[in-house]
């Protein structure tokens, strides 16, 4: 994962330069809504580091998006705006066993129902670096 300071959000395929844009991540080959673009509280980072004593970076966590002073749940079932970039929140991102390995961190505990959401672009457009997050 690297971090960028904007990207191009694309209809039905996800950000450009990400692994499953290209295709080529883990999951690529598993049908399912919401796999476009993944997004996480900057929130439920600090709590995994106050509370589990777990230390995971933004970028470590796999999710495209970090976000600060919303409450992501909050998205599902609705669209909002990132940038000129219209999504729509479709579910939850627990996290996974396959997070743990990649990363070597004990993170299933602590990020359980703080994992993220998963969205779905229903218009192109590109997202940058501190971009608010409007709900329509």
């Amino acid at each position: 994962m690297e971090s960028v300071r904007e990207v191009r959000a694309v209809t039905g395929r996800g950000l450009e330069g990400d692994r499953y844009f290209a295709g080529s991540g883990t999951y690529s080959d598993v049908e399912g809504e919401g796999r476009e673009v993944t997004l996480i509280e900057v929130e439920a980072l600090d709590a995994l580091r106050r509370e589990y004593g777990v230390d995971l970076k933004p970028s470590e966590s796999r999710r495209n998006i970090a976000t600060e002073g919303i409450v992501l749940e909050s998205l599902i079932g609705h669209d909002f705006r990132i940038g000129s970039v219209r999504m729509r929140g479709i579910r939850s991102c627990e996290p996974c066993a396959h997070l743990v390995s990649l990363t070597g961190k004990p993170v299933l505990r602590g990020l359980v129902h703080k994992g993220g959401l998963r969205a779905e672009i229903v218009s192109d457009g590109v997202i940058s670096v501190g971009d608010p997050i409007l709900v329509s």
